[in-house]
C-alpha cells in the first residue's frame, strides 16, 4: 500500500491536512496536489469541520516548494502542463472552501510552499520560520504564487522577494503583513488551537457567505490571473535558462546562465 503524501487528522473542530514528505522537506508534487484537494473537499462537505489547518511533517519545513526533481524529469508536455495547474487548483479550493484556513509554519516555507501558506486566511508562524521565493535563482519565476503573495503584502515588497530570492524571518513576514502571528516554537500548536476555538464562535453560514464575498471583492479577476500565470510557467519551463537551472539544482552546482561571461 502506497504511503499517503497528505495525512488527515481531526483535532477538535479543525481538520489538519499535513504534507507528509519530510525527507523532501514536504516538496509539492502532483500527488500532493491531488491529496490536498481531496482533503479540502472532505472538509468542505463536513459541516462539523469549522476550520482547516495546513501543515508540514517534521520540524524542518512547512513546505520547501515544488518538487524540482519531478519537474526536471517530466516528459509528456501536455500532462506536465496540466499537472502544474495543481497549485492553482489548490489555491482556488482554499479560497472557495467557505471555512477559515490556517497555515501552521514551523520551519522553511519557500517558493510554492510560501505561496500555499500565504493563500490561507491566517499564517501562524514559529519564531524559527523562514520564508523565501528563490525561483529566479534556478531559472524559473514564482508564477503560481504571485496572486496570493500580492494579496498578502505590498506588491512591490513581493516583487523584491521574487527578484532577489532573499529569505526573511517570521518577524519580517509579520511586518510585511503576510504572517498573521509569530509565536514561540513550543507554543505553536496551542496558538493554532486557540485560534480555531475563537473562529468556531462565529456563525458558520455567515462565515461561509461572508468569506466568499471577501475574496470576490479582493479581486474579481483572480481566476483569469491564475490561468495566465499557469500558461506563463509552461513557457518559462521551455526556456534554456530553466533547463540549465533545473539541471544545476539536480547536479548540485552553480547554474551557467545565458549571457554570463
Amino acid at each position: 500500500m502506497s504511503k499517503c503524501v497528505v495525512t488527515r487528522e481531526r483535532v477538535g473542530k479543525a481538520l489538519h491536512l499535513t504534507i507528509n514528505r519530510p525527507e523532501q522537506r514536504n516538496a509539492l508534487s502532483n500527488e500532493v496536489f491531488v491529496e490536498l484537494r481531496a482533503g479540502l473537499a472532505a472538509a468542505k462537505a463536513d459541516g462539523s469541520v469549522r476550520a482547516v489547518v495546513l501543515a508540514g511533517a517534521g520540524d524542518k519545513a512547512f513546505c520547501a516548494g515544488g518538487d524540482l526533481r519531478q519537474m526536471s524529469e517530466e516528459g509528456d508536455e501536455l500532462a506536465a502542463h496540466r499537472g502544474r495547474a495543481g497549485l492553482a487548483q489548490v489555491i482556488r479550493d482554499l479560497w472557495e472552501l467557505g471555512k477559515p484556513t490556517i497555515a501552521r509554519v514551523q520551519g522553511y516555507a519557500l517558493a510554492g510552499g510560501f505561496g500555499l501558506a500565504a493563500a490561507c486566511d491566517f499564517l501562524v508562524a514559529s519564531e524559527r520560520a523562514v520564508f523565501g521565493v528563490p525561483e529566479a535563482r534556478v531559472g524559473l519565476w514564482p508564477y503560481m504564487i504571485t496572486v496570493p503573495l500580492m494579496q498578502s503584502m505590498p506588491p512591490k515588497e513581493a516583487l523584491r522577494l521574487m527578484l532577489t530570492g532573499r529569505r526573511i524571518d517570521a518577524v519580517e513576514g509579520r511586518r510585511l503583513g503576510v504572517v498573521s502571528d509569530v509565536v514561540d516554537h513550543d507554543n505553536l500548536d496551542k496558538a493554532i488551537a486557540d485560534l480555531v476555538d475563537e473562529l468556531s464562535l462565529a456563525a458558520p453560514q455567515a462565515v461561509s457567505l461572508g468569506r466568499t464575498t471577501f475574496y470576490s471583492a479582493l479581486g474579481n479577476d483572480v481566476d483569469a490571473r491564475l490561468r495566465m500565470l499557469e500558461a506563463s510557467l509552461t513557457v518559462n519551463l521551455g526556456l534554456e535558462d530553466a533547463k540549465e537551472g533545473l539541471a544545476a539544482f539536480v547536479q548540485k552546482r552553480r547554474p551557467a546562465w545565458q549571457g554570463d561571461s
